[in-house]
């Protein structure tokens, strides 16, 4: 079904059950596959192919070349039934790979609101992305990673599957993250390390000068306190009132199974 108001170039292909929505724009040679849903003011310009059991927000812009909705690149998947999920208002630049999930992570991938997406990098079959998310050229994030609420990750970084990387961290260009990073922490490196915290981006945000107190101090007793790194944190929630500072100890015990950069 195409909106009336739709407007959809000619030599696009719309397959047959596709639903376009209204103010959508549809450019020349782009595909849209038939299960694809495209809400209010999506932008899809040319060149572009989206397929799949793919759903994508309100007022969100698809630039030219990029490849949305396409089946996993994962052995292991047998063509079961999979979906991709994208937020309203992203921009998904040129060469962007996004794909369907996998039975074995859920089925679904999804992206947040109010992304950047730029050019060439890569969303892996059951990534979970947050919201104002920025991921730089030519990053990749592999399988089942989850990316919280206003992180930022440098060009031609690698995530590697199953990493979580907690709200607010920021990652710097040309690293290599195998494990998972504390919210609002700063990693850099080929082979990356927690290097402090994203203090640029916690000012920017407005957060009180207080809750950056309270995370230094919190950094700090992560890095040099008594005991292991899981009981470090157990106590930063016994004495820490910041609601900052309880989101990272949230995020690190709540998984204490996992593997951390921890502070150098």
């Amino acid at each position: 079904m195409i909106d009336a108001s739709a407007r959809v170039h000619p030599s696009a292909l719309v397959e047959e059950g596709a639903v376009i929505g209204p103010d959508c724009m549809v450019g020349p040679f782009s595909i849209i596959g038939a299960e694809v849903r495209l809400a209010e003011g999506v932008e899809i310009k040319s060149h572009v192919v989206v397929t799949g059991d793919t759903e994508i927000g309100a007022g969100t812009v698809i630039f030219p070349f990029a490849s949305i909705g396409e089946i996993p690149q994962d052995k292991k998947f047998g063509g079961e039934k999979t979906k991709l999920v994208i937020g309203a208002r992203n921009r998904i630049r040129e060469h962007v790979t996004m794909n369907t999930g996998t039975a074995g992570g859920g089925g679904v991938t999804k992206v947040g609101d109010d992304g950047l997406f730029m050019a060439g990098c890569h969303i892996a079959h059951d990534v979970i992305v947050g919201d104002r998310v920025i991921v730089v050229n030519q990053t990749a994030l592999a399988g089942h990673c989850i990316v919280e609420d206003d992180v930022i990750i440098g060009g031609l970084s690698g995530i590697h599957q199953f990493v979580r990387i907690g709200r607010g961290a920021i990652i710097g260009a040309l690293s290599m993250v195998t494990n998972d990073v504390l919210p609002h922490g700063l990693v850099t490196g080929p082979r990356a390390e927690l290097d402090g915290l994203n203090l640029v981006g916690l000012k920017r945000r407005g957060v009180a000068r207080a809750d950056i107190q309270a995370l230094r101090v919190a950094f700090l007793t992560l890095k040099q306190g008594e005991g292991t790194f899981l009981e470090r944190a157990r106590r930063l929630g016994d004495e820490s009132e910041s609601s900052y500072v309880q989101d990272m100890v949230e995020f690190i015990t709540g998984a204490s199974d996992r593997s951390f950069l921890v502070p150098k």
